[in-house]
């Protein structure tokens, strides 16, 4: 570069510094451009938890995002000046009512029924952009999904101050001191706002999602919830991504794995065994005749909440014997379970074909641990003769699962049954393709989908063992969400739809979810 050039650039740097907007003033510009947080923060090349941080006031632009960020602040800021702030999309009356509204438009579709996309524009129902199109050319959106305006572009103008009477101008009290100014909030406030910021951002690709779907389907939900399912993949990736824009730990360097982590071919299996449990009460058949009444359990979103769990965050190295375990360290053990001695309770270690030595994975062997604690005292304690472990975090998907989460009951309060489908193909598909899968070539960690299946059957024998206590039999455990339990459960666990709720299960052989067993003598 030239003297000249060089010392140009310096001075195009310095002219975009002096002129950076306040925090409030690039939050208008962006939203007024209708662009998303991570949109500009793909262009700058910044994570979009440090755009929300400069808008917030958090933090200033810095290199090296900071000077594609103000050029970009200056151009929309020419586009979008603070005197022309787009005006409120008026409310349609009798009067303004287009002809082809009132004779209800059709929306323009291909020969398979589905809408189909065109130059953006004002919807003529509700004003609000969309690219679809009604058969005469005019912006519309498709099967009557109109949103809502846009509350930072349509807000309602305040009313004209009514000028005082004279009267009350004599009258007037003595003008009070202003008051002192609230405090600014402290930085871990700020932060958390940020934060909560950050989630809703993250949040409305979901929404935004479901809507593109039922538009193109036309308000078909079955349509769009094949769309959506066929979608869950990439999207949920993207939302991994998004939640992990400035952490601390990149998932995409992905460490050598040992040969007990590698399928031998397409069809079988790698050597982890994830403590799958099976069990039916020795007590109890339904061959039998009797009159115990029994209710099937569903729980709800189990790998959901099988999300918070110790996974390990480097490259796997071998230990011997127990040299490798420890609180802060995850992976893979080979242990020599000991003899489980209660046959009115599931085997934690699931149905086995073999004795002998097998590889678990950290939430098994966690769970054998605890249960050979003083709190539990139920069984010895594994023998562990090898390890593959690295240090480890409980909340490296802990983002991601708080969103989905909070989406979830969003849907279920709403009764939104599509976008519930949606998120139960979300995190179910994430969990089960991260390992070796053609559907998820971005995520290569089969120790990770083995310690996330193994912690929901964890989780489940918890549950079992709770009811236990309580005084109910179990009579039946199976897969990841299925606890059949007699006596009266509802005085255990809480009913609903919630993650940390249980509801009788349905749509199964046994339809009510309830149910008669007999007791086996002998």
């Amino acid at each position: 570069m030239s003297e000249a050039n060089s010392v140009e650039a310096l001075l195009e740097e310095a002219r975009l510094t002096a002129s950076v907007p306040p925090p409030a003033e690039r939050q208008r510009l962006r939203e007024a451009a209708s662009l998303s947080r991570a949109q500009v923060a793909a262009a700058v090349g910044v994570g979009r938890s440090t755009v929300a941080n400069w808008e917030t006031g958090v933090s200033e632009p810095t290199p090296p995002g900071r000077l594609p960020y103000l050029k970009l602040l200056k151009g929309l800021a020419e586009i979008y000046p603070a005197s022309s702030a787009p005006a409120a999309v008026p409310e349609p009356t009798a009067d303004s009512v287009p002809p082809s509204f009132a004779a209800t438009p059709e929306t323009l579709r291909g020969p398979d029924g589905r809408a189909i996309e065109g130059d953006p524009g004002p919807c003529i129902r509700c004003g609000v952009e969309t690219t679809y199109q009604s058969t005469d050319g005019r912006p519309l959106h498709s099967g009557a999904l109109c949103q809502p305006a846009n509350p930072a572009t349509h807000r309602a103008t305040p009313p004209a101050p009514t000028a005082p009477s004279a009267q009350s101008t004599a009258q007037a009290a003595p003008v009070s001191p202003s008051p002192t100014p609230a405090p600014l909030p402290s930085r871990p406030e700020r932060r958390a706002r940020s934060a909560a910021r950050a989630q809703a951002d993250t949040a409305h690709l979901i929404s935004r999602a479901v809507h593109e779907e039922a538009e193109r389907a036309g308000g078909d939900e079955e349509t769009a919830l094949k769309a959506l399912i066929k979608r869950a993949i990439p999207d949920v990736m993207h939302l991994f991504n998004e939640t992990r824009a400035t952490a601390r730990y990149d998932y995409t360097a992905y460490p050598a794995l040992p040969d007990i982590l590698k399928k031998p071919s397409k069809k079988d299996p790698d050597q982890i065994w994830e403590a799958r449990p099976k069990f039916h009460h020795p007590g109890y058949s339904l061959r039998a005749p009797g009159e115990v009444q029994v209710t099937a359990l569903d729980v709800n979103a189990a790998y959901l909440s099988a999300l918070k769990t110790w996974l390990p965050i480097g490259k796997l190295e071998h230990s011997t014997g127990s040299d490798g375990v420890e609180p802060k360290r995850s992976g893979v053990h080979l242990i020599t379970p000991a003899p489980w001695e209660h046959p009115h309770l599931p085997d934690p270690i699931g149905d086995r074909d073999e004795p002998g030595a097998l590889w678990v994975t950290n939430s098994t062997l966690r769970l054998l641990q605890r249960l050979a604690g003083p709190k539990y005292n139920l069984t010895n304690a594994p023998v562990i003769h090898e390890s593959w472990t690295s240090g480890a975090t409980e909340n490296f998907l802990d983002a991601l699962r708080k969103l989905l989460s909070a989406a979830r009951d969003e849907a279920i309060a709403n009764n939104d049954t599509l976008t519930l489908e949606y998120l139960k193909a979300m995190y179910s598909k994430f969990i089960s393709t991260m390992g070796e899968s053609i559907h998820n070539r971005e995520m290569v960690r089969p120790d990770w989908m083995h310690i996330i299946h193994s912690q929901a059957y964890a989780n489940l024998w918890g549950k079992a063992y709770k009811a236990h206590q309580a005084g109910l039999d179990v009579v039946a455990m199976m897969g990841t969400d299925e606890l059949h339990v007699t006596g009266d459960w509802r005085q255990v666990f809480p009913e609903g739809r919630g993650v940390a709720q249980m509801k009788i299960k349905h749509g199964d052989a046994k339809a009510s979810g309830e149910y008669t067993v007999g007791t086996v003598t002998g």
